[in-house]
């Protein structure tokens, strides 16, 4: 099987299903960001020295697919898995656990301390980006997102941000306070 088709050299791609549609549409945008959400949470799984961030790491990749895969369909399929709300409640129940190993928050933290914890951070910024493109998509007549997708991107930025804490945690190093500096 050859990677290039050239199918696309016209600036346009499939969705599953073979609709082809512009390369610049939002439903591409949507699921492009996912993928690049994917390839940063690669890079963080890569670099981490810690077993269990690099395991919760590929859980999340492998549904990550799951939602690619809906977002690059526009019709229901029932040969394409789909995000439920297992997928959140999963995420849920691993929040709540990090989250009581984790010191309470006193302030806003500024993304950073640890290299695992700034790649966690900059992730979860990507995914914010990703479930505004999303969200952006659903509001388009003609255009429906699943809400668990919706749901399931949300969840898995808050995810992001208390796994940095935890990184920082494990790595020995405070998460950094913000203090506003003082006008004058």
């Amino acid at each position: 099987m050859k990677i290039y088709t050239k199918t696309g050299d016209k600036g346009t791609t499939g969705l599953y299903g073979g609709v082809r549609v512009s390369k610049s549409s939002p439903r591409i945008s949507a699921y492009g960001e996912i993928d690049e959400l994917n390839a940063t949470l690669g890079v963080v799984g890569a670099e981490t020295p810690h077993e269990p961030i690099r395991k919760a790491i590929a859980e999340i990749q492998t549904t990550l697919f799951t939602v690619g895969a809906q977002l690059a369909s526009p019709t229901t399929d029932p040969k394409i898995e789909v995000i439920t709300s297992a997928h959140v409640d999963s995420l849920e129940r691993q929040i709540d656990v990090m989250t009581q190993m984790l010191p309470a928050m006193r302030n806003f933290i500024l993304p950073g301390g640890s290299k695992t914890s700034a790649l966690l951070h900059l992730a979860r910024t990507v995914c914010r980006r990703a479930e505004r493109s999303a969200v952006s998509l659903s509001s388009l007549p003609g255009e429906p997102v699943d809400h668990w997708v919706l749901i399931y991107i949300n969840r898995l930025s808050d995810f992001l941000f208390v796994l940095a804490r935890l990184a920082n945690q494990l790595e020995r190093v405070e998460d950094i306070p913000w203090v506003p500096q003082k006008k004058g």
